[in-house]
Parts: structure tokens; sequence; C-alpha cells
């Protein structure tokens, strides 16, 4: 038990981010995360894997995968919060703030497969293999997908403001 503490908990922060990620919803990322965990409790002893952090990111994608498409079937529901719609959000203050809302909206346009192999690989360091391994693709699969996610990407950011749909700022003195 010890074993699996010290192995798994260091890896809830990158769940979580990858599940958000996979699901664009907080709520249903958390339970995504909840429910991986528990089978990872649950399984850790007849895992076959050796790498322990590819099978619970394998866990974790296929639980998101499967609870995308029931979602799909079912429709989005939408939660109604009570709170202020001042409290709702927050104006950036820099203008890191503002380049990493547009490299979150690029990413967002970049397709399922290409998206999810360039945060497991980027964001979350999974090797090519490991990340071949969590999506059950062959590596040079991973390889391309990466290659033309960051392609796009790249093409994406390098537009000017204007042709993203965001006038430039204009600074006056």
């Amino acid at each position: 038990m010890d074993d699996m503490i010290t192995q798994v908990e260091p890896m809830i922060p990158a769940l979580r981010r990858y599940a958000r990620s996979l699901c664009h919803d907080v709520e249903t990322a958390d339970d995504v995360v909840q429910d991986c965990l528990e089978k990872v409790v649950a399984n850790w002893n007849v895992r076959r894997a050796d790498n322990a952090r590819s099978w619970v990111f394998s866990i974790l994608h296929n639980l998101a995968v499967n609870k995308l498409r029931k979602r799909s079937r079912w429709g989005r529901s939408v939660p109604l919060t009570d709170l202020p719609e001042s409290e709702q959000s927050q104006s950036p203050v820099q203008d890191d703030t503002l380049f990493s809302k547009e490299v979150l909206a690029a990413m967002e346009g970049l397709p399922e497969d290409q998206r999810s192999i360039l945060l497991l690989v980027s964001v979350e360091g999974l090797t090519y293999s490991e990340t071949a391994e969590v999506l059950s693709v062959p590596i040079g699969t991973v390889m391309s997908r990466l290659s033309r996610a960051r392609e796009r990407l790249r093409a994406q950011l390098e537009k000017p403001r204007v042709a993203r749909g965001r006038p430039s700022l204009i600074w006056v003195k």
C-alpha cells in the first residue's frame, strides 16, 4: 500500500490537469480523476505494467473518453451557479495572462488526438513510448501526431491577433 501511495500521489496534479484538458469541465474532470484513483487502488496488485505512470494515465484516459462518449449521447448539462457575476471571472493583469489564454485557445482548436499527445508529452512529461502505451497507438503515430500538433499550434500562434478574431492591443500614452 505504501508503494502505491508513493508512486500515485505525486501524479494527482498531472492527472487533474490532463482530465481537465480532456473534459473541459472541472467537476467532470475531478469525477474522472476520482474514478481513476478508485480503479488504481482496486487493481494495484493485479496490474501488469511495470510503469505505474503510464498505467494510471491509461486508466484516466479511458475513463475520460467513456465519460465524453456518454455526455455526447445524453447532451451537456449546464451547471447553475449562485455566485455573482463579479466573482465568476477575473480580468487579466499582465500580457503573460493574455498569451496563456491564446495558447490555451489555440490548443482547443487542435484535433483531440493531437491535443492529447501534445499535453501528455509537453505538459505531463511522458516519453513517446509511455504516451503510445497510454493511448494504445504505435510510437510512430505519437511522433507524427506530436509533430503535426506542434506545427499547427505554432502556425496558429504566429497569426496576427486580428486574424485570430482579436484586435491588436493599442497602447496610448
